[in-house]
């Protein structure tokens, strides 16, 4: 129909596919960026994307996909129904318990932005303590971003005090919960260190920011965080899988191994054949006292992984991001770049 348009999106694993058709008159889809606590430790990334759907408007889903391979998550607090797969872990977005109305996630679309979706706003910075991906980027493709907080989100934070010298990660729900230890004596005098950890600041890891398309549709949202850590400084220690606690796993190839929360979709792990020892730790659901870019335990690389793919998919976002991060690295005095470890 000329006064609609067939969107279709699915995850990485393709257990969800769905198409939903918009009026042409709700296009482009207005987006915000939600720094929430809620957002981020149940989906694992810094901030999350999602547009309301117009009235009426709902997933149809491609058989053999269907709701049933989705897994609800609710809590407390929510007005509704997160959904993410069950086999990879991919958040699509979430049903309103009030009207039964969709907001869907921007990064599962399986064609590039071109005029279906446009950023407006970034939600509850407060939040993030530190202001998060908020602080390094104010405007996309030449838009200003509004910024929406209330009077109780500064407080909703979700951090919590890290005794002495480990670092708290959980997911919302709490069914995947670890402490991260700094690098250790033992572990900076030995080999296996370098590459690990900088000269420059030998209590702190490296970490980057991803806009790779198996990330994106693994997480269901545009960019994810990691830090790295080896397994053994990581307790309780993780099981051969990468197992803890509620957590499922899931190979987005033969080389890579990820783990996410079951119960609530957070992502967790990150691994890959060629980096033995050592996991890529979801940045979203750390619980730094100092705010989401835990800037006392990260060294943040200034390039971002996978700009191209960013770039394919969202040219006006991704550029905006890539631009504001080796802004926001140099005030820092962040490394320009760094090259991770291979066997």
């Amino acid at each position: 129909m000329a006064d609609s348009k067939t969107l279709t999106a699915a995850c990485h694993c393709q257990s969800i596919h769905f198409t939903i058709t918009i009026p042409a008159v709700s296009l482009p889809l207005k987006v915000h960026i939600c720094h929430c606590s809620v957002c981020r430790y149940t989906h694992g990334t810094p901030c999350i994307f999602h547009a309301p759907l117009p009235a009426g408007v709902v997933p149809q889903f491609v058989v053999p996909s269907s709701i049933d391979k989705l897994t609800p998550y609710n809590h407390a607090e929510s007005q509704g129904t997160r959904h993410f797969c069950s086999t990879c872990g991919c958040h699509i977005g979430d049903k309103s318990h009030d009207d039964g109305g969709w907001v869907i996630s921007t990064a599962i679309f399986t064609k590039p932005n071109q005029g279906l979706w446009e950023m407006r706003s970034h939600a509850f910075t407060n939040s993030s303590l530190d202001g998060g991906l908020s602080a390094m980027f104010s405007h996309i493709g030449g838009r200003q971003l509004d910024v929406f907080n209330d009077s109780g989100d500064s407080i909703r934070t979700g951090a919590v005090k890290n005794e002495g010298e480990e670092l708290r990660a959980e997911c919302h729900c709490g069914g995947v919960s670890f402490s991260i230890a700094r690098p250790r004596k033992e572990f900076l005098a030995s080999p296996a260190s370098e590459g690990w950890v900088l000269p420059r600041d030998t209590t702190k890891w490296l970490a980057l920011l991803d806009l790779c398309d198996d990330c994106r549709l693994v997480d269901g949202s545009n960019v994810i965080a990691w830090m790295f850590v080896p397994i053994d400084h990581i307790s309780p220690s993780p099981l051969g899988d990468l197992i803890i606690g509620s957590s499922k796993s899931y190979k987005s190839s033969e080389e890579v191994l990820r783990t996410f929360c079951g119960t609530c979709g957070a992502t967790v792990f990150y691994s890959c054949t060629d980096r033995p020892g050592i996991v890529d730790v979801a940045v979203g659901i750390l619980r730094a006292p100092e705010g989401v870019m835990v800037e006392n335990w990260a060294l943040w690389r200034g390039r971002i992984s996978s700009g191209d793919d960013g770039l394919k998919y969202d040219p006006d976002f991704s550029g905006a991001l890539i631009e504001g991060l080796k802004v926001w690295g140099n005030r820092r005095g962040m490394p320009d770049d760094f090259v991770l470890p291979r066997v």
